[in-house]
């Protein structure tokens, strides 16, 4: 006999009146062993969750002890049998599909995918549609073996218009192409639909089938399979007019239920009882994302407070709920979220995502930094790479630091043999790097899946990434993931190559769940779908705009609403009626529902969702008050204002002991940026650059110029081949850094439009007595206070010496002459009389020389009353550093020529106390 149907009413009372039901099925059946032992009939729910409040509504109407029926959900169900042997992993069949689809360049044209990885996305949507259809025919196919389903498509395709048929005629061939093809022993729901049938052909227990929503055609074909051999009792719920508020129903026709006849195995009884009382349906308007989340943190934490313990929060909007979580969490209000997130955002996936990077990138240096900034990445990695210390977090952070550092300094972007050599001086540091190097090396070529499972697992395992990932909860989920994308026993024998692997892997990954332990369960956070039949104390829902109720529609691929609608597949509107059911069942079975919505957006208003708008005209006409409008008190507090004021911090415990021109400069030009740069050491990190910078010019040139000019105090020549000597050195020197960056030429190109002026000076220079004595000297000297030792130090670019024994200080600048002189007139800069106190020798002259031209020539600006400088200089910084040690505050108080370029004004917070 077919399925006996049993309607029930969406309201509080659904359990209560489905346990009746229950009880009436079974006592009907002479097979039942007493009035309490209900052991013999099977119940399959769509949860093992709704097992309790199906359990305990049984209790409370029979009183005193039973024996309850078996639950079981149809999955749980299916894994009590034995797993078929020839089915494929989804992933596996993903990957056959799309190594069919990468031969056809066709098909490339046809979706415009630039490289092969493109099709892989288009292989999950055919395998998703070829799902679908498999979903809805097979029934058919199975029920009447000789049907045609060719004939069910072409009835389809003939819905469309003429020139849509024309247009989709390739696209249509090739799903129905890869359905039939995907039609066999292999494919996943085919498996288990012929295990629902062998469960059917084996039943030997009645069974009950409670569910919000009607069977799916394989579900109600394995219904109507086991009811040709015991009884079937389905329990769904009833969208029939009588059924529903009448406010509902006036508000949204459309999810009304067409009336049919009734028929002897429908129960009147149970259809038109225990009607739902409306909701308190309440709304909240937000001003903002931030408001809408403050508004429905307060909201939970007043529930709690007044004595709820169930509570619920439907995640229209995903940035808001995320927002709201957060803001309990702050609060110690833990939220069991049964949405779950996509596991490719988990931390245990952003280091497999990041090791992917480096292998793709060939070692890029960002890339490689942020790998080895993972905390799963190295921390079991061999002892020798972390100096064999026992805190290994704390000297992995130094040996990453010191990477980092190396690296920037020496501006290297990446490739493994540049980033290596660059390590040359941190033998600890190379050997880290060069491991994953080795690593990186084995995802070369093509392998097949299983071979790319073992050198991904390999290399996990190698960087001690496998450990970590072992004891997170995350990490143990993609751990199996990488297992499950192909058996051992696999014969699939295609190769890819490692962005195939790559995007298979992310592809995995972005289409998993990951659910963390739910442990506390009185704030559950889910989607609407996932409210079904499950009654909470009250209902937040956050997202209730248009934009997202009802959601956004699924793109249809391929199909159009009416070729869907005559193939049976799900079209936009039954997505949309049933959503908007789930809508009504979630207010008819809380006795509190809040929808909440941002009522502004960039400004702009943002309506609500139009089904509420809709609800609220009905109430409008029949004269019925309006929705309530609910808002969250947010305790006031009080704050006292602490108006910002300058800092001016003192610290003489951190008095330096050693002085740098540079050093004192910054002292001269803003006191709190020497206080935070050199005191406290917060220098900022070298930036990395594809381009040269200046300082990489300055650099170039004064190895250029020291060559040079100890070429010429070596091995003296004439003055007609000195322009070629500096030229041949300069190509030298640019040869090499053009070949590691073209982007150099530029300033290579810069440079020789100087070297003529320059030779021009220099012999000027040597005329007038002056000779290269040295150049890029280091220098160390102590300088006494009154109360302490001071250490000046620093590089001198170039002494030179005249026939008197006279020294002169010579400091190369990258600039003309008219900036060079108005540095020296603002007295701001003390760098020349700073090299002066520096030398171990007097020196009676000091020069800024210029490597711009200006009107073609080069030239040197001369520091005036030099001595009287020096002398100056140095009670300057006497009463400075003893100013420092006293306490005296270290103002911010820097112009803005020096504010605009400061690496610590975030410090400062310079604009706001100004």
């Amino acid at each position: 006999m077919p399925p006996e149907s049993i309607k029930l009413v969406p309201s509080a009372n659904f359990w209560p009146a489905a346990a009746r039901a229950l009880l009436a099925a079974c006592h009907q059946d002479s097979g039942a062993g007493g009035q309490r032992d209900f052991a013999r009939w099977r119940v399959v729910l769509p949860t093992f969750a709704h097992a309790q409040p199906l359990k305990a509504a049984i209790a409370a109407e029979l009183g005193g002890t039973f024996v309850p029926p078996q639950f079981f959900t149809l999955s749980g169900w299916l894994m009590t049998l034995a797993p078929l042997p020839n089915v494929l992993p989804a992933s596996e069949r993903l990957m056959r599909l799309y190594a069919e689809l990468r031969q056809h360049g066709w098909l490339k044209k046809l979706f415009t995918a630039r490289r092969n990885t493109d099709l892989l996305p288009l292989a999950q949507t055919l395998l998703a549609l070829s799902d679908e259809l498999t979903q809805a025919l097979l029934p058919g196919l199975h029920a009447d073996a000789a049907s045609d389903p060719e004939q069910r498509w072409q009835s389809a395709l003939e819905q469309l218009s003429p020139d849509a048929r024309k247009l989709l005629s390739d696209e249509t061939q090739l799903v129905w192409s890869i359905w039939k093809s995907q039609l066999d022993a292999d494919d996943a729901i085919a498996a288990r639909f012929a295990q629902m049938l062998q469960i059917a052909e084996s039943a030997s227990q009645p069974l009950i089938w409670i569910s919000s929503v009607a069977p799916e055609p394989l579900e109600q074909a394995f219904l109507d399979a086991y009811a040709r051999r015991q009884r079937v009792v389905t329990m769904t719920l009833d969208w029939r007019a009588p059924a529903i508020l009448p406010t509902y129903a006036a508000a949204w026709p459309e999810l009304v239920e067409a009336v049919a006849a009734v028929t002897g195995e429908e129960r009147a009884d149970i259809a038109v009882s225990d009607h739902a009382q409306p909701a308190e349906l309440l709304l909240c308007a937000a001003g903002s994302v931030e408001d809408e989340a403050v508004q429905g943190a307060q909201m939970v934490i007043d529930w709690l407070q007044s004595g709820k313990t169930n509570l619920a929060i439907v995640a229209q909007d995903r940035v808001v709920a995320r927002r709201i979580r957060a803001l309990l969490e702050r609060a110690q209000i833990h939220v069991a979220d049964e949405t779950g997130w996509k596991l490719s955002t988990t931390r245990a996936a952003s280091a497999i995502a990041a090791w992917f990077d480096v292998v793709a990138a060939r070692g890029e240096t960002t890339a490689l930094l942020d790998l080895l900034k993972s905390p799963f990445v190295l921390n079991e990695a061999p002892r020798d790479l972390l100096h064999e210390a026992q805190d290994s977090i704390a000297n992995k952070s130094a040996l990453v630091m010191k990477i980092e550092l190396l690296l920037r300094r020496a501006n290297v972007l990446g490739e493994w043999r540049t980033v290596i050599s660059a390590l040359n001086a941190a033998p600890a540091e190379q050997k880290a790097v060069a491991l994953l190097a080795q690593q990186a090396a084995l995802f070369s070529g093509r392998k097949n899946l299983r071979d790319w499972i073992a050198a991904t697992a390999s290399a996990l395992e190698c960087l001690g990434i496998a450990s970590a990932l072992s004891a997170d909860a995350a990490g143990q989920q993609i751990l199996q993931l990488l297992q499950n994308i192909a058996p051992p026993a696999n014969d699939f024998a295609a190769l890819f190559s490692f962005p195939e692997w790559r995007a298979l892997v992310n592809l995995q990954l972005d289409d998993t769940s990951f659910i963390s332990a739910i442990n506390d369960r009185r704030v559950v956070m889910l989607p609407l779908n996932g409210a079904r039949l499950r009654t909470f104390d009250a209902v937040l829902m956050v997202g209730a705009d248009a934009d997202h109720l009802p959601s956004q529609p699924q793109e249809t691929l391929f199909f159009a609403n009416t070729v869907r609608r005559e193939l049976g597949l799900a079209t936009r509107e039954s997505r949309q009626r049933q959503q908007l059911r789930d809508v009504v069942e979630l207010l008819a079975m809380n006795p509190q529902v809040v929808l909440s919505w941002q009522a502004h957006k960039d400004g702009e208003p943002n309506p609500v969702s139009p089904w509420i708008e809709r609800l609220q005209l009905t109430l409008a006409r029949h004269g019925a008050p309006a929705l309530a409008a609910r808002r969250a008190k947010i305790a006031a507090q009080s704050l006292q204002a602490t108006p910002p004021v300058m800092p001016a911090p003192a610290a003489p415990q951190l008095t330096p002991s050693r002085l740098s021109a540079s050093a004192y400069n910054s002292f001269i030009q803003c006191p709190y940026q020497f206080f935070a740069r050199r005191m406290l050491g917060l220098a900022s990190l070298d930036e990395l650059s594809d381009l040269p910078e200046k300082r990489d010019y300055g650099g170039w040139l004064h190895e250029i110029l020291e060559t040079y000019h100890e070429s010429l105090r070596d091995q003296p020549c004439p003055a007609e081949q000195r322009e070629a000597l500096l030229a041949d050195i300069s190509k030298k020197l640019f040869d090499n850094v053009i070949a590691k960056n073209a982007a150099a030429l530029g300033y290579y190109s810069r440079w020789q439009k100087v070297i003529s002026a320059y030779v021009v000076w220099a012999n000027e220079q040597e005329a007038k007595g002056w000779r290269f004595v040295f150049g890029e000297q280091a220098y160390e000297k102590p300088m006494q206070l009154a109360d302490r030792d001071l250490t000046l130090h620093g590089r001198i670019d170039r002494i030179d010496e005249n026939d008197a024994g006279e020294r002169a200080v010579l400091d190369y600048k990258t600039n003309n002459l008219l900036v060079l002189n108005k540095k020296l007139k603002d007295h701001e800069d003390h760098q020349l009389a700073f090299y002066g106190l520096l030398s171990d020798r007097p020196v009676a002259a000091a020069h800024y020389v210029a490597l711009e031209t200006t009107k073609d020539k080069v030239g040197d600006v001369s520091a005036p009353d030099y001595d009287e400088a020096q002398r100056a200089l140095a009670a300057q910084i006497s009463v400075n550093v003893q100013a420092i040690a006293h306490g005296v505050g270290l103002p911010a108080n820097g112009v803005a020529s020096v504010c605009q370029y400061c690496d610590v004004r975030g410090l400062c917070r310079k604009g706001a106390w100004e």
